[in-house]
């Protein structure tokens, strides 16, 4: 069988892909059936705890009759949640996206086994409670927490953990929402750290099975019908769409900046975090005693501000009391999602904006400015397109989502240092970048960079003469790695320069001679590089031999062509830095006249 692992091409991937893809398809059934099951849980506890009846069907919190006794309900969720995380697992505490991104890129996309029980629990009280969050931020974390169940049961990689790890993260998102494309570039743009086929076709089939499971166990979408908008909006509602995103990109300043506000107020309370839980429960209470319509996921205020129906109070309302309870409440670390508060919040911002920007039809400036706000606090903006439009199915948004959105994107990503979610990574001591790009050690070969100034040595060479060859050649001078060659000039093995300090320390014969020839001395199992090879694969033989320097040899054959060391490696990122740094005018405009120069004109006179 010929050797073809020297062949390049566009993509890196195995046939090991297949396997994968299969165990994602199953992780994607099960997560469909998971997000049923945390959708029901929500509803039970809802029922339960405002309106005293076993149901588990979703009502909004609003419509209960509890009076002042409504305060304590919060409170009571909190005080549930801070003994479960305090007592079960502290990874239940918070969004639950940022426990993932933990999970993928410090604990090698391992999961502890109660994490997949506890945190959809939590979440379900902490909702059911009356908490203005979503299901899908902790949907996220469970579905991640059974695929990387799953993966820890079998022999895989780390790579392969995290794949899986984000098949279900990504499952169960599609399940709750009906989004597999959404759902698939959150994946990409938040979790993956990567864009590579071998993960990118088990994310995208498990996605597809969550959401076809879907259909028959909850129901097809959209989620939210909107009214029919118009194709084109002009160049004027497109200039209308930047401001969105500003105005967008501002309020997700705004609502980080209070999260972690409110966190940090947190940490200085001298009680143990576990009772911080019940203070923002506290908090949730009073605001649902001023506004009912800020407790709970809120699904049903997301599809009037769409619908275009929402009363102006209650649109001022959203904005203001259930930003506040959201921000207060998830600092104290409570359980529960973001994307859902973030489409309420957004969407009530685009309500006010119906008042000045021009009418383009109900509820398509709430549409926009929902994907704005996931695009400038999630920074994921292709996700908050993609979502928008999975949501509503009302494909003529495009155009104005994509404008809003990026600019909203650009707008945090210039304010900001970190997202909502990376934010409460950095806290706990670690970085993650969000921006992709070719390495150059993908794309630079080895003969690029490889030297062929170097002093070789003749295996027939004495050991006598091999301090005289090393010192007699200038070109060796900071030299540390000989080739050896034989008489047909291919590498028969190499020798170090501390090889050669003992050989030449060892005392001679009576004759002053050392006897043998260099041949019987080197290595000859030598580690060699190809210059037809990309740098990167050089680089991973570098990490996995522990060596730094290796003789370049003809493919096929042993014939020396030149080295190349770590040192030479660094010329691919400085070629890089040059690129990123260095201003230069390609081309230049002069003012040239109808018949030539000045000069020329003068002299035919």
């Amino acid at each position: 069988m010929n050797d073809r692992s020297h062949e390049l091409g566009d993509f890196t991937t195995t046939t090991r892909v297949i396997p994968i893809a299969a165990l994602a398809v199953g992780i994607g059934v099960l997560a469909a059936f998971v997000s049923l099951a945390l959708l029901r849980l929500i509803g039970l506890f809802t029922n339960l705890f405002f309106f005293q009846r076993l149901s588990t069907n979703l009502v909004t919190p609003a419509g209960n009759h509890l009076g002042w006794l409504e305060l304590l309900v919060p409170v009571g969720g909190g005080l549930i949640i801070g003994f479960m995380a305090r007592y079960g697992s502290e990874r239940i505490r918070g969004h639950g996206i940022p426990e993932a991104i933990e999970a993928i890129l410090i604990n090698g996309s391992r999961v502890e086994p109660k994490v997949a029980l506890l945190k959809p629990l939590s979440a379900a009280i902490s909702i059911g409670s009356g908490g203005p969050f979503g299901a899908e931020g902790p949907i996220i974390m469970t579905g991640g927490a059974f695929g990387s169940l799953i993966a820890q049961f079998l022999r895989l990689t780390s790579a392969e953990r995290k794949t899986l790890l984000v098949a279900g993260a990504a499952a169960g998102m599609s399940a709750t929402f009906a989004s597999p494309v959404a759902a698939v570039l959150l994946a990409v743009e938040l979790l993956l750290f990567e864009w590579k086929p071998r993960s990118l076709i088990p994310v995208a089939l498990a996605s597809a099975t969550a959401t076809m499971v879907r259909r028959y166990i909850i129901g097809l979408g959209p989620l939210f019908p909107v009214p029919p908008h118009p194709e084109f909006i002009g160049p004027v509602g497109l200039l209308s769409c930047a401001l969105v995103g500003l105005l967008a990109g501002g309020l997700s300043a705004l609502l980080t900046y209070g999260v972690y506000a409110a966190e940090d107020a947190f940490s200085k309370i001298p009680i143990h975090w576990m009772w911080w839980p019940a203070i923002g429960g506290l908090a949730i209470g009073v605001g649902g005693l001023l506004f009912p319509q800020a407790l709970g996921v809120g699904y049903d205020i997301i599809g009037q501000l769409l619908q275009g129906t929402l009363p102006l109070q209650i649109i001022w309302g959203v904005l203001l009391i259930k930003s506040l309870i959201w921000a207060l409440s998830l600092g104290s670390g409570t359980s529960g999602g973001v994307l859902a508060p973030l489409l309420i919040m957004g969407g009530a911002l685009g309500g006010l904006e119906t008042l000045f920007l021009p009418n383009e039809g109900a509820g398509f400036w709430p549409l926009v400015s929902m994907g704005a706000i996931l695009g400038g606090t999630m920074r994921s903006p292709f996700t908050g397109i993609i979502f928008a439009l999975e949501l509503t199915h009302d494909v003529n948004v495009m155009l104005p989502l994509l404008v809003a959105a990026i600019v909203a994107h650009g707008f945090t990503v210039l304010v900001l240092r970190r997202s909502i979610l990376t934010e409460k990574v950095a806290r706990r001591g670690y970085h993650l970048s969000r921006e992709y790009a070719t390495d150059p050690l993908e794309i630079l070969f080895v003969r690029e960079v490889m030297r062929t100034n170097v002093v070789a040595l003749p295996a027939a060479l004495s050991l006598s003469d091999l301090g005289a060859s090393i010192r007699g050649d200038g070109q060796g001078r900071g030299q540390r790695l000989y080739p050896v060659l034989d008489e047909g000039r291919s590498v028969v093995g190499v020798l170090t320069r501390r090889d050669a300090r003992q050989i030449l320390g060892q005392p001679p014969d009576c004759n002053g001679n050392r006897g043998g020839q260099l041949a019987e001395a080197v290595k000859p199992d030598v580690v060699v590089a190809y210059p037809d090879e990309l740098l990167r694969s050089v680089m991973y033989r570098m990490a996995e031999t522990g060596l730094t320097r290796f003789p370049v040899v003809e493919r096929g054959g042993r014939q020396l062509l030149g080295m190349i060391s770590l040192a030479d490696m660094l010329k691919a990122t400085q070629r890089h830095l040059e690129e990123e740094r260095r201003r230069e005018r390609i081309l230049r405009t002069r003012m040239l006249l109808p018949f030539g120069r000045r000069g020329d004109l003068a002299g035919a006179d």
